[in-house]
């Protein structure tokens, strides 16, 4: 697939305010600080769409950006950043649970998991209850550039099996690096096969 526009189009915390074009959408996920703003900045080549920040738990709302003319890139709020305090976490998680359980167009989750880490169970609850809530997503391990690849091996052998201790089959694993633009030609591959297929 080949992005030739990537435009913001609203930001805001009700779901219900959402664009209502019917349009398909792909968002994406993850704890805070995983490089979801530079993953994004990175698939739409387009620096600076989505803003990047040395401060984690940035984005607070729903972000959707138009793709194309075709299609949403939505950009979530990341889960479980502490800092914010137990109220400002509950909030976020209202935000997420409402667009995942109410958003039809929602068509794919992209979940992030920071290639570096040993399995959080922040991300292993989250991905337990997408399965329990029937939402389709997929996993993207960020960062591989940052770890060898003897490293970067092993840990994800040790997610994939703590994931299939209760999962009989995985969703699409992708693997990604936002410096050397890794992963892009699969991820939106993926979003194009899927668009084509509904």
């Amino acid at each position: 697939m080949i992005i030739h526009k990537a435009e913001f189009v609203i930001s805001n915390s009700d779901t219900a305010k959402c664009p209502r074009d019917g349009k398909l959408e792909y968002a994406f996920i993850g704890r805070s600080n995983v490089g979801k703003s530079s993953l994004i900045n990175m698939l739409t080549n387009k620096k600076g769409l989505a803003m990047t920040s040395s401060t984690p738990g940035k984005t607070q709302l729903i972000n959707h950006f138009l793709i194309n003319d075709d299609w949403y890139l939505v950009d979530l709020p990341g889960y479980g950043y502490a800092q914010r305090g137990k109220k400002g976490r509950e909030q976020i998680q209202q935000i997420i649970d409402s667009y995942l359980k109410k958003r039809h167009e929602m068509t794919c989750l992209f979940v992030l998991l920071d290639c570096r880490h040993e399995p959080q169970k922040i991300d292993i609850d989250f991905i337990e209850q997408l399965g329990k809530d029937g939402i389709p997503f997929s996993i993207v391990f960020t960062k591989i550039d940052k770890i060898s690849k003897s490293k970067l091996k092993e840990n994800i052998e040790i997610y994939t099996n703590k994931l299939l201790e209760t999962w009989e089959v995985l969703p699409p694993i992708f693997y990604t690096s936002s410096e050397h633009k890794k992963g892009r030609d699969e991820i939106l591959g993926y979003i194009e096969e899927i668009n084509k297929s509904i």
